[in-house]
């Protein structure tokens, strides 16, 4: 059963990274972030949510409060295609703006499936970051 997206609770966080070093795209490539990274981004900056499939973590999402930053939106690849990504971005979203945020922004790996789910969601690329990654903007809506 696949539960609707819920905010994240710190005993979340061990499923969230196990999501999180599940993904095909976007890997993590170092020990940069780690469990220990979660818990500020989520109860310090900004918030985090989870959906669940039959009681484990199948996608989590991280927003930035403070800098309109999309921290993490990661779906556990035996789940993807169901909604899952697309009910953590709209929650998000919907609570970044109602924080007072003009305008939210993200970074993806160009040429991914993520990279084509932004753009459908109605982000728009503003460019690419230092890294390479390609750089994405959305305005609250009017």
């Amino acid at each position: 059963m696949i539960t609707e997206p819920r905010v994240a609770r710190r005993e979340d966080i061990p499923g969230m990274h196990a999501v999180r070093r599940a993904v095909r795209e976007n890997r993590l490539t170092t020990d940069a972030v780690t469990e220990a990274s979660y818990a500020p981004a989520m109860f310090e900056t900004g918030r985090g949510w989870v959906v669940e499939v039959d009681g484990a973590v199948a996608g989590f999402a991280v927003g930035n409060a403070r800098t309109g930053n999309i921290w993490a939106l990661f779906v556990h690849p035996d789940h993807e295609g169901l909604g899952i990504g697309r009910a953590l971005m709209d929650v998000m979203v919907d609570w970044l703006f109602a924080q007072g945020l003009e305008r939210l922004n993200l970074t993806t790996e160009p040429g991914t499936r993520a990279q084509r789910f932004y753009e459908t969601a109605g982000w728009t690329r503003v460019g690419v970051d230092a890294r390479g990654d390609a750089a994405f903007e959305l305005a609250r809506p009017a």
